[in-house]
């Protein structure tokens, strides 16, 4: 039986190096770095976050000497006119003149007339808190930070969905008692807060980081990190105040960030790294895109990086479609730059998955 299971995975591991991968790279427009290494003073950096603004895109990531290290901040760029801005940093984790924390997982929204950038401050996932700033010029300049109620986190990796009885939806988790999911929601952009119950007791599924899909009808749909081996998912049918009992759907996940966005042309873009864990448990050298009709039942799309020395990590994508029908994604690059791909989902030409892996061409 062990011999069994170690072929078995072998063969896992290997599925994309025994074999030349499906790409689907016609699909891909652009393919660039937000900044070099030159542009900046950190080293390290993770956890992009990536909106439309009028004149063009913002994001946003932490960085700093390495995760943890309480000289990271929030760091942001704006690409106008063709380029990416040099990124400035725009809030910190400063308490005081001898005591600075580090920040973590900015989300970006724009409402049109105002971006909100929620962001966490504290020493570790355990013990941080949520805190925003916000901007009314697309990013050029920024407000103090305003510090969020007690247990309301904003948005914890995710980009929130405005609903259209106006309410902003966060997707959010803790990791303080057991992978713990909820959701946040604010009428009046972080005004006043209401948050729901934990959807799980962390216990038979460990999940976070939700992310939202938009179904017809009003029905949504969360898709969760998870330490279960597979993504997890959970539906509402009320503007996210109650949701069903958590389940497994078919997508390996090695316990990494996901991001998903809701297409115009009704399909559901997921970016996650196709690795099964318990072979390749923590490994993110893969980064793919995968395409649904109906957020349960995938397809491979684009393999947006595969490395097959397993040197490499790529992780923590956030993904949002603009105006001009044109999908972005953004990604931490082996810890040291944020990446940009922009996909043109009309050229996405879809493979089922074979027995579990992605497919060769």
């Amino acid at each position: 039986m062990k011999l069994i299971t170690f072929i078995s995975a072998l063969f896992l591991v290997t599925s994309l190096t025994a074999q030349k991968p499906y790409k689907g790279d016609q699909a891909i427009v652009k393919s660039e770095f937000i900044y070099t290494k030159e542009d900046v003073p950190f080293p390290s950096c993770h956890a992009s976050t990536i909106a439309e603004t009028k004149n063009g895109l913002i994001a946003a990531w932490f960085g700093g000497t390495h995760e943890k290290h309480p000289d990271v901040g929030i760091w942001v760029s704006r690409f106008q006119k063709g380029k990416w801005t040099i990124p400035v940093e725009v809030a910190n984790g400063v308490q005081h003149k001898t005591l600075r924390y580090p920040t973590w997982n900015p989300v970006l929204f724009n409402y049109g007339d105002e971006i909100l950038l929620f962001y966490k401050d504290g020493p570790s996932p355990r013990e941080w808190w949520g805190e925003y700033v916000t901007s009314k010029d697309e990013g050029k300049t920024w407000s103090q930070s305003i510090r969020l109620p007690e247990q309301i986190a904003g948005p914890i990796k995710n980009k929130p969905i405005l609903l259209a009885n106006g309410d902003l939806l966060c997707p959010s988790s803790t990791e303080d008692n057991g992978w713990q999911i909820h959701m946040e929601i604010t009428p009046d952009r972080g005004k006043t807060w209401e948050r729901t119950q934990p959807l799980n007791d962390g216990e038979k599924y460990r999940v976070i980081q939700p992310t939202i899909l938009v179904h017809p009808r009003g029905k949504l749909q969360a898709l969760c990190r998870s330490g279960n081996k597979k993504i997890i998912t959970t539906w509402s049918e009320d503007n996210g105040r109650t949701w069903t009992e958590l389940e497994p759907i078919d997508m390996p996940i090695p316990n990494s960030g996901i991001d998903a966005v809701t297409l115009k042309d009704g399909r559901f873009v997921l970016i996650y790294n196709h690795i099964t864990p318990g072979e390749s448990w923590g490994d993110r050298n893969i980064l793919n895109m995968a395409v649904s009709n109906d957020g349960i039942h995938w397809d491979a799309g684009v393999l947006l990086e595969n490395d097959p020395d397993k040197e490499g990590e790529y992780s923590y994508p956030a993904v949002i479609q603009t105006s001009d029908g044109m999908i972005h994604i953004t990604y931490t690059w082996n810890r040291k730059l944020v990446k940009h791909v922009v996909v043109d989902p009309a050229k996405i030409k879809v493979l089922p998955y074979k027995n579990g892996n992605w497919p060769a061409e």
